[in-house]
């Protein structure tokens, strides 16, 4: 029988966890949950990273496009139709980048508790495969970011090369 996904509050994590505690959880079992936690953390730590460099790149993107004319950057869209093409396609693609980071900042840990209410074992297990199951889809979009991040970045930056050259010769 397929288990139903409803929406789980953080008071109904919160009594499965209190649940398997009140049963003396096995140390062995808290000593996952904190490995599962040490991993979230340092992947929360990354996507903020990236996500605020995703910003940064764009913003500096951006530049071309809106400098005054005759800055180093300066862009005439008309005038430059290609170029203003490639500074664009290198931030959709960073901008698909934040989307991705910010997609995963919102997963969350979500299980159902039904038919195991009283059985501690039962709520560690799954609450752990929960845990674990949305780091995982966190680092799996993290990671899909991260090549997005290089790939827009590298657009980007041969963007403003062939202005400067364009400004240049």
């Amino acid at each position: 029988m397929p288990l139903r996904r409803r929406q789980t509050s953080t008071r109904t994590m919160l009594r499965a966890f209190q649940a398997i505690r009140g049963g003396a959880p096995d140390p062995a079992f808290l000593a996952d949950l904190q490995y599962a936690q040490h991993k979230d953390l340092d992947l929360s730590i990354r996507i903020g990273a990236l996500l605020a460099f995703d910003a940064l790149l764009i913003t500096a993107g951006i530049n071309p496009l809106t400098a005054s004319p005759g800055a180093p950057l300066s862009l005439d869209a008309p005038s430059q139709p290609l170029e203003a093409l490639v500074i664009a396609v290198g931030m959709a693609v960073l901008a698909a980048s934040s989307w991705l980071c910010v997609k995963a900042v919102l997963i969350g840990e979500e299980f159902s508790t039904e038919g195991i209410e009283e059985n501690p074992t039962a709520l560690a297990q799954r609450l752990l495969a929960a845990y674990i199951a949305s780091v995982d889809a966190q680092t799996r979009l993290v990671e899909h970011a991260g090549r997005l991040t290089l790939a827009g970045g590298l657009i980007t930056g041969l963007g403003c090369v062939w202005i400067l050259l364009d400004k240049i010769f």
